[in-house]
């Protein structure tokens, strides 16, 4: 997929946290599809601004105290209708 620079740059260190990072902390998130790909799919669909909204919004909800489950992307292909 071809992405405009602003997303190109939001999503660069998403990806290096998933490739390399992410496997020495441990699968942590609570919800499906994870933080990070949520985080890139929001950015890919909704653009750079309103995606990293969405991103930073489901970063909060994801705490211990959260119950978690599938949360797709508003507007995405794994939203039910």
């Amino acid at each position: 997929m071809n992405h405009s620079l602003p997303q190109a740059l939001l999503i660069a260190p998403i990806r290096f946290y998933r490739y390399f990072l992410s496997p020495w902390l441990g699968r942590n998130c609570r919800f499906t599809p994870t933080c990070s790909a949520y985080a890139i799919e929001a950015i890919e669909i909704h653009g750079p601004l309103r995606g990293l909204w969405l991103a930073v919004r489901r970063i909060a909800r994801c705490h211990p105290w959260c119950s978690g489950g599938c949360d797709p992307v508003p507007g995405s292909k794994h939203t039910s209708k």
